[in-house]
């Protein structure tokens, strides 16, 4: 028995779990992993093994988690915490992930969206919790820039150059002039593989949350776009106009100023998306995000047709090659070779 299993093991034992039927469940691009444990009675409940030793602390995700459901919504319960080892038990919000259900019941589809946006809706008119980083424009073209530090060197192997540094200066610009706002949460990884459907409950516990312990202050479309611009799956066009309106429409937005916002987050998540499926395949040895980049690289660029937008546009075409097959096929060739 490894030493994480072996506390793993001594974690269930003090808590009461040592027989309890033990299934793993999906995990995520972190280095977390989660089980499903039976327990007598037929229910079932969730831990979180996160472990210290590979850079993972529950605290924020405890943290954010009493928040969401503080104000009413559907993040699940935290049963018992480990802090020092790195365990959780939670709630278990179940298996009907959105992105299943829309794929397998596309009639569902729209009501699904309807659900997640006005959750987004609700929690915006709530302050935020105190001691948050913000997601401001300076760390939003920071990341923004791992487009050229890993996606772009990685295809075509060139090291950081001019146009570079005014490509993240171009994007802080442009969040500054047109979305500089930080007052809401975001929770940063808002989207349909870490959405979970629940009708037999009420009002915005319909919506089940997962994957919010990176969250921050920031702009208030920038979980929008995480819904509405998915890397994983294609959200019909229909649906992302038919949901970015319902939000201006129920939040008293300026229409023309938020869907600028909204291009310009939208640009900065997609190029942040880019740079880390990129390293997630050339660092950490997991070449399947690079089947996702066409569909960033489409979302990119229809971001970047917002007239606001030309010069990041411009800079972009001038140092992101296209993903083409043959420029997919490098970054595979270089998976978990690159530290």
């Amino acid at each position: 028995m490894t030493r994480r299993k072996d506390q793993i093991a001594r974690f269930l034992e003090d808590n009461g779990l040592s027989c309890a039927p033990c299934v793993n469940l999906a995990g995520d691009a972190s280095n977390r992993r989660y089980f499903r444990l039976k327990l007598p009675d037929g229910k079932t409940i969730v831990l979180m093994d996160a472990p210290p030793s590979k850079g993972e602390d529950i605290r924020p995700f405890v943290r954010i988690a009493k928040y969401l459901r503080g104000v009413g919504l559907g993040a699940p319960e935290i049963i018992t915490q480990d802090e020092t080892n790195g365990f959780l038990l939670l709630e278990d919000l179940g298996d009907d992930l959105f992105a299943r259900l829309a794929k397998s019941q596309p009639d569902l589809e729209t009501e699904l969206y309807t659900a997640a946006t006005d959750l987004l809706i609700e929690l915006h008119r709530h302050a935020p919790p105190k001691g948050l980083g913000t997601y401001d424009a300076q760390t939003a073209a920071q990341l923004a820039a791992l487009a050229s530090d890993w996606y772009a060197f990685g295809i075509s192997g060139t090291e950081k150059t001019t146009a570079q540094e005014q490509l993240s200066a171009e994007m802080a610009r442009l969040i500054t002039t047109h979305a500089p706002e930080c007052d809401v949460l975001v929770q940063r990884d808002y989207h349909s593989e870490n959405l979970l459907w629940r009708p037999e409950r009420t009002d915005h516990h319909r919506v089940g949350l997962l994957d919010f312990q990176d969250a921050l202050t920031g702009h208030r479309s920038y979980d929008l776009v995480s819904l509405l611009q998915d890397a994983r799956r294609n959200v019909p066009l229909e649906i992302e106009t038919k949901m970015l309106d319902r939000y201006i429409a129920n939040t008293d937005q300026n229409e023309e100023q938020f869907k600028t916002a909204y291009a310009v987050w939208g640009a900065q998540r997609n190029l942040r998306i880019l740079g880390v499926f990129a390293r997630l395949c050339m660092r950490d040895g997991k070449p399947g995000y690079i089947a996702y980049i066409p569909r960033v690289w489409t979302l990119l660029l229809r971001d970047l047709a917002h007239p606001k937008l030309e010069s990041l546009q411009t800079l972009v075409m001038e140092i992101l090659p296209e993903p083409s097959a043959k420029a997919l096929s490098t970054l595979e060739e270089k998976c978990a070779q690159t530290p």
